[in-house]
């Protein structure tokens, strides 16, 4: 929430929301969009928080058209994917899934085998159609993410040792069957030799694809790629977004904090927070003012598929 908010070109008053809204909201402005930032009660995570904050902030905003979940995500890299602490993933359709697929909801079917049960909606189109656009422009000019970074820690001096990257920190990939070997949260005693041999990279790239989402924690490097495989390339696991997808329009933007593996710190946390704020600014400023008014709010989006399910419902109904 504190990347999100350095983000903002403005910071408007805050309002009363309704006495059944216990969610605290900051308003603003970003290009020629009004943001409304709401971020998980704190010690709280996983789909069914995300849920419960996204349908308390559509009812609060019935102008709200679209949203975006913004955060942090242990990231799967691989040979396709090149993923670096600090990378940005946008979750996009791939395959039979909708850009979202909780990989821990499901049935176990004979021979122990674990099958993936039901699908998430992908993004709207207005955010589809942005998305591409950026993509296309990240091929023809740099990305404005070092940029509105550098702004942050000029507006918000105090933010620089957090949400900047620092000297200090060094992005060390190990081999997937390696543990870590000491119980604090630092790789010093760490077998460096167990390492993943990688050139140096320190730009900020950008990852479109799947984004595996579940209930808990994943700290395991090779359960982590056996999914990933699994379920056809999956670039990064968070605890939220599967919570999003079916009752709030919305893409998923995650900077890469950690490998999902025992070696998962804090270190990266801030700088990669920072990152996918500062992409979730650079597409907001792709998209029109007029294609968000043209965007059903997500209030008739979700009251449309509600009534859709009661009369597919009554007609199953012997």
């Amino acid at each position: 929430m504190t990347a999100a908010r350095a983000m903002l070109d403005e910071i408007h008053p805050s309002l009363s929301p309704p006495p059944s809204d216990h969610t605290t909201y900051v308003l603003g402005r970003i290009g020629k969009h009004n943001i409304v930032i709401a971020c998980l009660p704190k010690g709280e995570t996983g789909n069914n928080s995300a849920a419960t904050v996204a349908t308390r902030m559509s009812s609060t905003f019935s102008s709200i058209r679209f949203g975006l979940m913004v955060g942090i995500g242990g990231g799967v890299p691989s040979k396709t994917h090149d993923i670096r602490l600090g990378d940005v993933v946008v979750s996009t359709p791939s395959g039979q899934h909708g850009g979202v697929v909780q990989w821990d909801f499901g049935k176990t079917t004979k021979g122990g085998r674990f099958e993936r049960t039901g699908t998430l909606n992908r993004p709207p189109a207005v955010l589809m159609t942005a998305l591409s656009t950026l993509d296309s422009t990240h091929y023809l000019e740099e990305s404005q993410i070092p940029k509105y970074l550098e702004e942050m820690k000029t507006k918000y001096p105090k933010l620089a040792p957090k949400y900047t990257r620092q000297a200090s920190m060094s992005d060390i990939l190990f081999k997937a069957d390696y543990e870590h070997a000491d119980t604090n949260d630092t790789c010093d005693s760490c077998d460096t030799r167990k390492t993943v041999s990688r050139t140096v990279r320190d730009d900020v790239a950008i990852h479109y694809g799947l984004v595996a989402s579940g209930n808990q924690v994943m700290k395991d490097g090779i359960k982590r790629d056996e999914i990933g495989k699994d379920l056809g390339g999956v670039l990064c696991f968070d605890m939220e977004a599967a919570g999003l997808m079916n009752e709030f329009p919305c893409a998923v933007i995650r900077g890469i904090c950690d490998y999902a593996d025992s070696h998962k710190n804090m270190h990266w946390q801030g700088y990669a927070a920072a990152t996918a704020a500062a992409f979730a600014k650079e597409l907001l400023t792709t998209i029109p003012p007029n294609q968000v008014v043209d965007t059903r709010t997500v209030r008739d989006v979700v009251s449309k598929a509600l009534s859709q399910a009661v009369s597919e419902a009554s007609e199953s109904t012997p």
